[in-house]
């Protein structure tokens, strides 16, 4: 079977690494993000794929930089084809063409839609009712690669990300799992982007979080189902010249309405909704 190294970094793609472990495709080596501040301590935390490799026997190298020396580094694998999966870092041309069938991406929307950072979050912001999964031949242009294989999955009304995510995880794990034994043949037709048809998913500000809850019901909702991970929703209430920021932890749509259930008051511990009301705060 050919050699392949594997690059992630969080749990999406710890998650995918497993599945394919699980299948027999086991990476050479894996490449991860260096340690990083966690929690309150902040103290330095290996990434979710690093403690998963290295607890399943897979050598793990975390660069600072992917230069020339590194590459040298990963070429003396001698791997003839890669896998990124949310590995959190550009990859140059130079580390693309290291690899004679070059690399492959996991992308989780229907590209050439939602090219970008964000195409989870972005799907719902946007309501969609149908998302995906797309594996691409990778270049050294945003998510502009070569599809090589796609497949639909169906977004529930009541998804935010925290459930819609793990579907997709789920669904490009097996759909990837399905279409190596024909790449590393050779047999894949890649299909061509329509770059006319391109959407992009920026990068999340934590300041798209806020809401009006008197705005419109149906943005409300999409948002707080878009934002539901990271970076969170959230509005102000005041009392008298009093501002505090509150955070939403739970919420819902009946009818349309969107109705925030829990909130965290700046200072404060979580709490019904009714806490605003009951002690003289009054939502903006």
């Amino acid at each position: 079977m050919s050699k392949f190294v594997y690059f992630g970094t969080p749990y999406v793609a710890r998650d995918t690494l497993a599945c394919l472990v699980e299948h027999g495709f086991v990476p050479e080596v894996v490449v991860t993000s260096p340690a990083a501040p966690k929690g309150r301590g902040l103290t330095l935390t290996p990434s979710e794929t690093n403690v998963w490799a290295t607890e399943h026997g897979i050598s793990v190298l975390t660069p600072t930089v992917l230069d020339q020396s590194f590459i040298d580094q990963l070429s003396a694998h001698q791997c003839d084809y890669a896998i990124v999966v949310a590995y959190g870092k550009i990859i140059p041309q130079a580390l693309i063409d290291a690899f004679p069938k070059g690399i492959l991406n996991i992308h989780y929307s229907l590209l050439p839609k939602y090219r970008g950072a964000s195409p989870v979050e972005a799907s719902l912001l946007h309501g969609e009712t149908v998302t995906g999964v797309t594996i691409q031949q990778m270049v050294f242009e945003l998510d502009a690669g070569d599809v090589i294989a796609q497949e639909e999955v169906t977004i529930d009304p009541n998804d935010t990300t925290l459930s819609l995510r793990p579907k997709l995880i789920e669904a490009g794990a097996d759909l990837l799992v399905r279409t190596l034994p024909a790449f590393i043949e050779g047999s894949v037709t890649p299909v061509t982007q329509d770059a006319l048809l391109a959407t992009r998913a920026k990068k999340i500000k934590k300041e798209e979080g806020c809401l009006s809850l008197y705005g419109d019901g149906a943005i409300n909702w999409n948002t707080y189902r878009a934002f539901r991970e990271s970076p969170g929703t959230y509005f102000f209430a005041h009392k008298g010249d009093t501002k505090i920021r509150v955070k939403i932890v739970d919420a819902k749509c009946e009818s349309g309405a969107f109705q925030v259930t829990r909130i965290v008051p700046e200072g404060k511990n979580e709490q019904p909704f009714s806490y605003l009301a009951d002690n003289g705060w009054t939502p903006e």
